[in-house]
């Protein structure tokens, strides 16, 4: 079957976008090196391979009619990711300069991941790195970022490139001046007063564990940051689930139950792969992975903080 769009390429979606913006056949030439009658003949063939009428030609310039319009609209989009892609491949595949955008939870910034990054800038004072926390995957395929460290409970989107470096434990943690006589009994939890998380967090599987076990108005505080729970936790509100990497660390939170393998997480780090293979991406990904797999005992609930696996 004879396809018209296949015989598009680049080059003819760029000559219909200057022409739009233009609306000259010499004013796109200028722009894009080629002389008048090269854009002329390349124009007609286009339409003619699909068969419509692109532009208008009146005595005030080329107009676009609705095809053309559409045909535009394709070049401006294929042009930010051809842009987006070369511009973060070409001419610095090897080096270790330059900026890095990493994003990740507060809970995983503050937890390990800021002593990760100043080992790695001493060794690479040339890399600038920008954090941006959020519980929101950014599209890194937009560069939006460069590496995501997630928790992820299901499978990671099928186009990034990543590797799974550690399972993050959860428990329940309550302020531990609360409970200087022992852990309650199994059971006897849920009928503490309780923190648990936002709807902006309710693809946790912490957030549904809890609400199938605790009765709703034992529920008295919820928060959509790791980090606000554990202050809230500390301040005596409530028991509440935490990731035990950030849990243990904390001097006033006690594990008041044992880890729970059901709402465990994996630990991701993450990279779109047009851009794995560059110097930096690839020189980061590997020093986190060499530091998170020294603390993956303590990161799974089995090491008290600091103490690293041999």
């Amino acid at each position: 079957m004879n396809d018209p769009l296949r015989k598009l390429s680049w080059d003819d979606l760029r000559i219909v976008k200057a022409i739009g913006q233009s609306g000259s056949l010499a004013l796109a030439g200028t722009a894009l090196g080629l002389n008048t009658s090269t854009v002329s003949r390349r124009l007609t063939q286009v339409e003619d391979a699909l068969g419509v009428t692109l532009f208008d030609r009146r005595r005030a310039g080329y107009l676009p009619t609705a095809a053309g319009l559409e045909l535009i609209a394709l070049a401006e989009r294929v042009e930010l990711d051809v842009v987006s892609v070369a511009r973060r491949v070409s001419g610095h595949a090897e080096s270790r300069a330059g900026e890095l955008r990493v994003t990740t939870s507060d809970a995983l910034m503050l937890d390990f991941l800021t002593p990760i990054i100043a080992d790695f800038q001493t060794s690479n004072p040339s890399v600038r790195v920008d954090v941006i926390v959020g519980n929101c995957l950014l599209n890194l395929a937009r560069g939006e970022s460069d590496i995501a460290f997630r928790a992820v409970t299901g499978a990671p989107p099928e186009n990034l490139f990543g590797r799974k470096v550690a399972t993050i434990a959860w428990a329940v943690y309550g302020r531990r001046s609360d409970f200087l006589d022992g852990r309650p009994l199994p059971g006897e939890i849920y009928q503490h007063q309780w923190v648990s998380y936002g709807k902006n967090l309710s693809g946790l599987k912490a957030y549904g564990f809890v609400e199938t076990r605790v009765p709703g108005e034992r529920i008295v505080f919820r928060c959509d940051s790791v980090a606000g729970m554990a202050t809230a936790i500390a301040a005596g509100i409530g028991v509440g689930f935490l990731p035990c990497m950030h849990g243990d660390t904390a001097t006033d939170l006690i594990r008041v139950g044992s880890i729970e393998p059901d709402i465990s997480d994996e630990l991701w780090i993450l990279t779109h792969p047009d851009i794995r293979k560059s110097g930096r991406i690839s020189a980061f990904m590997t020093h986190c992975m060499e530091a998170i797999a020294k603390r993956r005992a303590f990161i799974e609930g089995r090491a008290a903080p600091g103490e690293q696996q041999r």
